[in-house]
This record gives structure tokens, C-alpha cells and sequence, in this order.
């Protein structure tokens, strides 16, 4: 589970993200991450159970993202991340591609999965199995249960123009033109810093494993 001590280092970051805060809190920040980092070995140990290809020999130090923000080619030149990202990859300790993703922010923590902004052979892949086997998605994205916790799948982004060897009359054309294909749950923050946090979050995951099933073996 995770501390309430490491929701409150992100929030007070927000507020003083800056170098200077940072390292006065470097102590903080050293605790919040080493929390995370149990919530991440925590959810390993418990999502190989559901997903074999997520392996249980996974470093859950690696799958903690950095902090550190890229601020070379952007705008915001806040230094610091206002969260943490566990990212839990399907394929090997390679991050990455088909995934489970978990965010641990104040009030916008969320559990993710599925596969965002594939590369083009990738894409490529997967639009030829929707192509071929759209009933088999269509009946993951379309469960009831499936769609009140992750809404719409259809409701991402989608290319203006009709992807290249593709009719706009196709009747999976909707699908087709999606640039990712990922769902998510939000997670409250009373839940993240329950005991159960690992189970709940697994047994959320768990309803989004036919999703990655289905994306790992179109690009396999």
C-alpha cells in the first residue's frame, strides 16, 4: 500500500517544484520512492499469478520511472514529475509496448493497460488482426463489465483520414483509426492507501488482460 506520507511529498511538490525544495526533501522523496517501489514488487508478485508474461523476476526498482522530467524540448520547465509511474511490461523486463501502468498522483492515481502509440510495424500488426478478428476484440471492449470500468475503448485518439489499406466504408473503420489502444481505471486515494491496494489493483488489471491477450498476439 501506499503511504499516506509519499501522497503528501507529491502534493507539497506541486507547490515547490524546484531544485532547491528537492533536495531539501531529498529524504522524503528517498522514502516515497521506496514505498512505491514495495507497491510495485507487491503487484508483480500478484499480477504474474493472473498475467504468466508478466515476469516475477522483474526488478520492481526498474519499472519505478524517474522523476526527473525531460524539460529540453518543453515549455514547462518545472525539473520535477508531480507523480510517481510504475510501468509493468508484458515482454520481458523491456518497457514499453503491451503493458499494465500504474500512476500514483494525489487525486489522479489510475491503474492502465494495453499498448499507447504502437510503433508503425506494430500498428500495422495489430489494425491486420482487427482487420481479421474484430469479433474477438469487440467482445472484450464491448462486455459490460469492461466498459464501466474503462469506458468507451472507441473514445481515443483516432486519425482524421482513413488509414492506408482500409476502406472508410470497413465496418471496424472506428477501430481501425485508433492511434493507441489503451483503457483505464482512476484509482481514489483512500484505495492506493488501503492494505489492499496491490489486490485491488491486480484484480482491476485482471479485467484487462483479455485487452493485452489480444494486442500481444497480433504483434507476436
Amino acid at each position: 500500500m501506499i503511504q499516506s506520507q509519499t501522497l503528501d511529498f507529491l502534493k507539497e511538490l506541486v507547490d515547490n517544484n524546484k531544485r532547491e525544495w528537492f533536495q531539501a526533501n531529498k529524504e522524503r522523496y528517498d522514502k516515497a520512492r521506496e514505498n512505491v517501489i514495495d507497491l510495485a514488487a507487491n503487484v508483480i508478485t500478484k499480477l504474474h499469478k493472473v498475467d504468466p508474461s508478466v515476469s516475477a523476476d522483474l526488478d520492481p526498482k526498474k519499472c519505478v520511472m524517474r522523476i526527473y522530467r525531460d524539460i529540453r524540448f518543453s515549455k514547462n520547465k518545472t525539473p520535477y514529475k508531480n507523480n510517481f509511474g510504475i510501468s509493468l511490461p508484458t515482454q520481458g523486463s523491456k518497457l514499453g509496448g503491451v503493458e499494465y501502468y500504474l500512476q500514483i498522483q494525489p487525486g489522479k492515481s489510475f491503474i492502465a493497460g494495453g499498448y499507447w502509440m504502437p510503433e508503425a510495424e506494430h500498428l500495422k500488426a495489430i489494425r491486420q488482426e482487427i482487420d481479421y478478428n474484430a469479433n474477438d476484440l469487440k467482445r472484450i471492449i464491448n462486455d459490460k463489465g469492461f466498459v464501466k470500468l474503462f469506458g468507451d475503448f472507441r473514445a481515443q485518439d483516432q486519425l482524421k483520414t482513413t488509414p492506408k489499406g482500409y476502406d472508410a466504408d470497413n465496418e471496424n473503420i472506428d477501430l481501425l483509426k485508433l492511434k493507441s489502444f489503451i483503457v483505464s481505471h482512476p484509482l481514489k486515494d483512500k484505495e492506493v492507501i488501503s492494505k489492499d491496494a496491490a489486490g485491488l489493483i491486480v484484480d482491476i488489471c485482471s479485467k484487462l488482460y483479455p485487452l493485452n491477450i489480444f494486442l500481444k498476439n497480433a504483434i507476436a
